[in-house]
């Protein structure tokens, strides 16, 4: 079977684009191909910073032949009818079409088309130009003279060559030729840039693979990955240090280069001063570039770079290059680092602010709270400024503490401080060390250990891999912090919408679960809904919409909010949603209770006991359900006097006690005993359906056996709604 090369050579395409691209590239040629009649045995795309390249194995030579037949109208039918027929089979006259005959309807036309296969070279030929030219960049450009036309070819960055080959192993492989804007595809490319920027002839992937190696260009993004990080440990490893990993930059650097060469800098042990965050991301934000760090004594002022070229010097001088930047960044963040530590020149200005909060201004973070107090930085404009919100997440906090077993004091002092770092001169330059730094800054001016880790830890979890905090202190701010944004939002009817949710309000309410769930925390959401309603009127905030929010509103519309993300993050656990469904009420607004409930129902309905209880549950409730539409009567309690047979006196007798010892271990919290309460119910129910009539012909003995059968309803709804339980 044939196979097909394409590649699309270009100037450098920004590292973050070039797996998506290429990615796309496979889907829009498989996709395109099959659509026209072709199928093929593998694909797989290759990207490099100059390239997208697409291998396609075991594609068929032609497509088949295609035979339907189209029914038509009547051969009584109007003119209108016969002309949408014709326009539909392609046809220019109805003679074209056959006369067909059914014994009941008469006879009718039917259109036979026949479509002959055509060679793939001529299908390739024919979709590659829609293709490359409908490409979907982020950013795109025009170049040269041909820009000045309309609709003229956009490409990311300039496109320079195109590969396009066809055939088999044993044979010589086809070029398969078309052109777009004067480009026109072939058989050759170049290799790298500065080595062998010369350009040669391929035939299949095999041979394009293997001289683009020897044109120093590794193709396998993969492979560039391994080199770079091997290469990068044992080159640390020889100067007795650790390569300090990461993937993110590992992935953003192999699309940097097409021929890696590791090389170690270096800059001086001063700025070792400098926690290691800051030099970490600033050397990684401006140069690229991974630290290293001495075995268990934190960073050293070496670090690691990848170049392109292999330079006639070993590198030297692109090493000292690297390293005359590095400096230069970490002269700048050394310079904010001190900054930050120093007084603010305007502490009088500060004072009304500080008295608010009761901030020690002889403290830098404290200071660097009551600026952005005084600054009047708006969160959003129907919620108040930054300090408002502050103010609000500390009450909250306070509130939260004795709930998850914090110091209500240090949970306030932790709320206040936590967003300070918000305005240090670090954070404004790294905004994605926002928290670490509060958390550092925390620790040098001797605030309690759950304070200066709250800092940090009340912003997670940021996605469903980050870790939760732990600590009571950090988990009452995060909390606070969470719910104030949803409480917020929800006010002022800013929720999401579709996939539309530009305040991150599904992460948050995902924190809220997680922070719950796996720090196994109880806590009423109503409640809190409530104080924080009550704090916003208290605090004054401005919007009028604050006055007229109602303990109804969050009930249903907030607290349904947390229980689809409730279901989301419990299916991802593994649960059934069925199971979910039927714990979950419109009230419910424990999320560890209903966490819980599902698993012990889970564990339950996988025993034998648990499956025929349910069955007979089921049954019970569709005869009752049943009865109810046809309005029979059906006793308001049970009289046991009417019992006719043994089996109703022993299912009352199983149902009483189970209710009893049910209701007793739901209010220990004791879910499985809860079930194990209920499994003692199997034996009777199954042996009432086996030998009672429930629809006796004397009304009141049917009436009491359907009463009978509401018991069973009722304690089985004590623990969930088995109507809603699959099986």
């Amino acid at each position: 079977m044939p196979d097909l090369l394409i590649e699309l050579r270009s100037e450098e395409i920004p590292a973050r684009m070039q797996r998506k691209a290429a990615g796309d590239l496979r889907k829009s040629v498989t996709d395109a191909l099959v659509d026209a009649g072709l199928t093929y045995e593998a694909a797989r795309e290759y990207w490099t910073p100059r390239r997208l390249t697409l291998d396609i194995r075991g594609l068929t030579p032609r497509s088949k032949d295609v035979h339907e037949e189209i029914k038509g109208p009547s051969t009584k039918a109007p003119e209108q009818a016969l002309a949408g027929f014709m326009r539909k089979a392609g046809l220019s006259d109805i003679s074209e079409a056959h006369v067909h005959t059914d014994p009941k309807k008469g006879d009718f036309y039917v259109a036979h088309i026949s479509n002959p296969g055509r060679d793939a070279e001529e299908i390739i030929a024919d979709v590659m130009p829609g293709i490359i030219r409908g490409f979907s960049w982020p950013k795109s450009m025009r170049w040269g003279p041909a820009s000045a036309k309309p609709g003229s070819l956009r490409w990311v960055r300039p496109l320079q060559s195109i590969i396009c080959t066809f055939g088999p192993e044993t044979e010589e492989p086809t070029v398969i030729s078309f052109e777009i804007d004067g480009l026109v595809a072939g058989n050759t490319t170049s290799g790298h840039r500065f080595h062998a920027p010369d350009s040669f002839t391929v035939r299949r992937f095999d041979d394009y693979s293997e001289k683009l190696e020897r044109a120093r260009v590794v193709l396998d993004a993969e492979r560039r990955k391994e080199i770079i990080a091997s290469d990068a440990r044992n080159l640390a490893f020889a100067s007795g240090l650790e390569l300090v990993e990461d993937e993110g930059l590992l992935d953003e650097v192999s699309g940097l280069v097409e021929w890696p060469v590791v090389l170690m800098g270096e800059f001086e042990e001063d700025f070792l001063q400098i926690p290691d965050d800051i030099i970490r991301l600033t050397i990684k934000t401006n140069q690229k570039c991974f630290v290293l760090r001495k075995p268990g004594n934190g960073l050293s002022n070496r670090f690691i770079l990848v170049s392109n070229i292999e330079a006639s010097d070993g590198g030297r001088e692109i090493a000292l290059g690297n390293a005359k930047v590095v400096r230069a960044r970490l002269s700048d963040a050394l310079y904010f680092w001190t900054t930050d530590q120093a007084a603010l020149p305007d502490l009088a200005a500060l004072q009304p602010s500080a008295e608010k909060f009761g901030l020690d201004l002889a403290k830098p973070l404290d200071q660097r709270m009551a600026k952005l107090d005084h600054l009047g930085v708006t969160f959003h404009a129907k919620l108040g400024t930054q300090g408002e919100r502050v103010q609000r997440i500390a009450r909250l906090a306070a509130e939260l503490a004795p709930v998850v077993g914090a110091d209500p004091k240090l949970a306030t002092r932790a709320a206040l401080l936590a967003k300070a770092d918000l305005t240090t001169e670090v954070v404004g330059e790294f905004p994605e060390l926002q928290g670490v730094m509060g958390r550092i800054y925390s620790g040098l001016q001797g605030e309690d250990a759950s304070v200066a880790l709250a800092a940090e830890d009340h912003y997670k979890p940021q996605g469903p891999s980050d870790q939760v905090p732990t600590d009571p202190v950090s988990i009452s701010v995060a909390l606070a912090d969470k719910l104030d944004t949803l409480l917020g939002f929800w006010t002022i009817n800013e929720k999401p919408t579709g996939s539309k949710d530009p305040y991150a309000l599904r992460r948050a309410a995902l924190g809220v679960i997680r922070i719950l769930i796996e720090n196994e925390v109880r806590l009423g959401l109503t409640k809190q809904f409530v104080d924080w309603s009550m704090n916003n009127r208290a605090l004054a905030l401005k919007s009028e919409d604050l006055e007229t929010v109602g303990e109804q509103l969050y009930q249903s519309d907030l607290l349904s909010f947390f229980h689809d993300r409730l279901k989301v993050y419990l299916r991802d656990q593994g649960a059934r949603h069925d199971l979910i469904d039927a714990v979950i009420t419109p009230a419910s607004d424990d999320l560890l209770d209903i966490t819980r409930r599902v698993s012990a129902l889970g564990a339950f309905l996988d025993t034998e006991d648990g499956r025929n209880l349910l069955a007979g549950t089921k049954r019970a409730a569709n005869i009752l359900a049943a009865e109810e539409r046809k309005g029979t009567a059906i006793a308001e309690s049970v009289e046991p006097s009417l019992f006719e047979l043994d089996e109703e006196k022993n299912l009352f007798t199983a149902v009483t006690q189970s209710v009893s010892l049910a209701t007793e271990a739901i209010g220990n919290e004791d879910y499985s005993a809860a079930m194990s309460a209920l499994a003692t119910l199997r034996e009777p129910v199954d042996s009432f359906f086996e030998a009672v009539l429930v629809n006796a012909e004397v009304e009141n003995v049917r009436a009491n056996r359907l009463a009978l059968l509401a018991m069973i309803r009722h304690a089985t709804g004590a623990v969930a709604d088995f109507s809603k339980i699959a099986g």
